[in-house]
Formats: C-alpha cells, sequence, structure tokens
C-alpha cells in the first residue's frame, strides 16, 4: 500500500496558497506571488526549492519552462483530504433551499428542482439521479379524452408522485369509457404494487380481447399503454446548468469540453459513478480522472447520496473544474442532498 505524503509546515502553507491562487484565476503561481501571497519571511530561492520538492512528489508542476506552477491532480488531492477548510452553510441558505424543496412537489419536479438549485448556488452543472420506483404503489388513475385518438393519464403512485402521459390509441374513447374505465382500474387495483397490476394486466390482456365486457376490455387497453411502460421514459438522471461549464473552459481545449457533453449524453459513466457513491456515507470528490471518464481533463465532481428513512435512493452532485471552490462547494452539496431526501419523504 502506498504510504501517504507528509509535507512540513512551510511546504503546506505554500502548496495550500498556490492551490488557493490557482482556483482564483487559474494561472500559473510564480514564486514571488508566492512569497508575497502566503507572508511567509522566507526568499524567493527558498522557495523555488520547496516547489522543486513539491514538484518531485508529483504534487506541482510547470506547464511551461518559464512560468509558474500549478497543483496537479495529486496536489489537488493532497489539497482537499489534509489542508481544506470547509465553510460552513449560511443559514439563510438552508432556509431558501428547504422553501425551494416543497414536499409537496412530486418525485421528479423535487430531483429536478435540487439539480436547478445546486447549479445556481455553485455557478457549475448540477446533477441529480432519479431513483427507480421500487415498490410503487397505485393511488389513483384518469383518463381524460384528447383529438386524434389520443388519451392524457394521470398516474398518482405513493403518496405525491403524480405523472402525466399522453396515449397513442388505435381508436377514439368516449369520456363515458374512459371514466368507467378508470373506476374500474381504481376500484380493483388501488393500494396494488405497480408491479403486480403490469403482471395483472399482461395475464388479462389476451383474455379480455374476447371477453364480452368491454368496461374491463378498455380498461385493461388503455391501462396496458401507461402501466406498462411507465418506467421508460423516466430519465436516469437529470443535469441542470450545462452551459455553466463553457465559461470555465474559455481558455482550455475545446474538445474537453465536448467529451464531457458526450459523457452526459452516453449516460453509463456518469451512472456508474452513481453506483459507486450511492451507498458511500457522506460527501465523495473525484478529481480529474480519478472519476474514470476519459477525456474528463481538469474537471471534478462532488457527490453525496441522499436517503428516505436511512436507505440511501439517489445521488446528487456537481461538475466543474478541477479549481472550485470545494470548501464552499461541498456543503453546498452535502446539505442540499439531506434536505432533498427529507422532501421526498
Amino acid at each position: 500500500m502506498k504510504k501517504p505524503l507528509v509535507l512540513n509546515e512551510r511546504a503546506a502553507i505554500l502548496l495550500k496558497q498556490l492551490v488557493a491562487s490557482y482556483i482564483n484565476d487559474g494561472q500559473p503561481v510564480g514564486s514571488r506571488q508566492l512569497a508575497q501571497d502566503a507572508g511567509l519571511d522566507i526568499s524567493s530561492a527558498t522557495i523555488r526549492n520547496v516547489m522543486s520538492g513539491l514538484e518531485k512528489k508529483g504534487l506541482v508542476k510547470a506547464p511551461h519552462t518559464s512560468a509558474g506552477r500549478i497543483p496537479t491532480e495529486q496536489g489537488l488531492r493532497l489539497f482537499v483530504e489534509n489542508l481544506l477548510e470547509v465553510q460552513p452553510i449560511d443559514d439563510s441558505l438552508v432556509s431558501h433551499l428547504q422553501q425551494q424543496l416543497d414536499p409537496d412537489m412530486d418525485m421528479n419536479e423535487l430531483v429536478s428542482q435540487a439539480s436547478q438549485l445546486v447549479s445556481e448556488m455553485t455557478r457549475m452543472a448540477g446533477i441529480v439521479s432519479v431513483p427507480k420506483q421500487t415498490h410503487a404503489r397505485l393511488r389513483h388513475i384518469e383518463f381524460l379524452p384528447l383529438p386524434d385518438r389520443r388519451v392524457l393519464a394521470i398516474l398518482v403512485t405513493n403518496e405525491k408522485d403524480v405523472q402525466n402521459k399522453v396515449l397513442h390509441l388505435e381508436r377514439e374513447y368516449s369520456s363515458a369509457e374512459l371514466q368507467n374505465a378508470a373506476n374500474f382500474l381504481n376500484q380493483q387495483f388501488t393500494g396494488q404494487d405497480v408491479d403486480q397490476i403490469r403482471e395483472s394486466l399482461l395475464q388479462d390482456l389476451d383474455r379480455t380481447r374476447q371477453d364480452v365486457d368491454n368496461v374491463m376490455k378498455t380498461a385493461v387497453e388503455v391501462a396496458n399503454k401507461v402501466l406498462l411502460n411507465d418506467e421508460s421514459d423516466r430519465p436516469e438522471f437529470i443535469v441542470q446548468g450545462e452551459t455553466n461549464l463553457v465559461r470555465f473552459n474559455e481558455n482550455t481545449d475545446r474538445q474537453q469540453l465536448q467529451h464531457l457533453f458526450e459523457i452526459f449524453d452516453r449516460k453509463r459513466e456518469m451512472l456508474g459513478l452513481f453506483d459507486r457513491c450511492v451507498h458511500e456515507q457522506g460527501v465523495k470528490i473525484f478529481i480529474g480522472q480519478e472519476a474514470g471518464f476519459e477525456g474528463f481533463g481538469d474537471c471534478s465532481v462532488i457527490t453525496a447520496p441522499y436517503s428516505i428513512a436511512g436507505k440511501a435512493i439517489g445521488v446528487l452532485g456537481v461538475i466543474g473544474p478541477a479549481r472550485m471552490n470545494y470548501d464552499q462547494v461541498i456543503p453546498v452539496v452535502d446539505v442540499t442532498a439531506r434536505l432533498l431526501g427529507d422532501a421526498l419523504k
């Protein structure tokens, strides 16, 4: 097992200041500027010697021969784990988050709102995984006729998760037919697990094609459309604020930004990362290639699981530049994830 790097006090102070300066403006930091900012009564030559030692340890690098130095991924990791002082989140901001994450919203609205909030507060891309609807119980279903052989289905599961779907059907259905069908489904299936209802509908589908009971036939035909596919168009995660990433990449390789948007589109890598985080405790930080994404480059991901009744059901996080203000972003992600779980209860 690789031994953790240990720095003396002077080296730690200088690395911490170098990271702070790099986070602030994204530019390499020279020895003279570093001496001034750190407030240490030492010469530039001494600082250069310390920087040379940090470079040998793989913690800093010089992007150009005549330039100053910037932290490496390893240097940022050491900073985050050993030198970072996380800022407490303001009580007024917590109150604002609680107001915005209204428990009366349904699940998709809450997840989308949480993603939007962390994006706005951090000015990065907010991303939240949408929990799968395990053990969803039917509470109520309604059908409303629309023109052109379409029907609006309103499906309420559990306490407050509402889904609206427009169904394209093979024929026109009257308001009376749809009302009778909804009444039948609500009487027969309210309180039952949606998965069990699906199984029952599949078993009844062929039989009811020959059934003389038109109400049951209509109910099964229409419910088949909405219930058998109710997970198919549910997003696996929601991303808000991707355009915030553009301003951080104005002076860098545009190909990296393209890779980042491709990660959002492909989903597999992002979902794989979330799977690694959902059963972990607390905030997790992935710097650069630690995230396991090809082409991720100079970006970082900060995640935290959100839970209901002590069981983690999803992950909330932000994606931004590796030179982000970790001390401010970490508590925003942590608190928002906890408040999202509370609202979903």
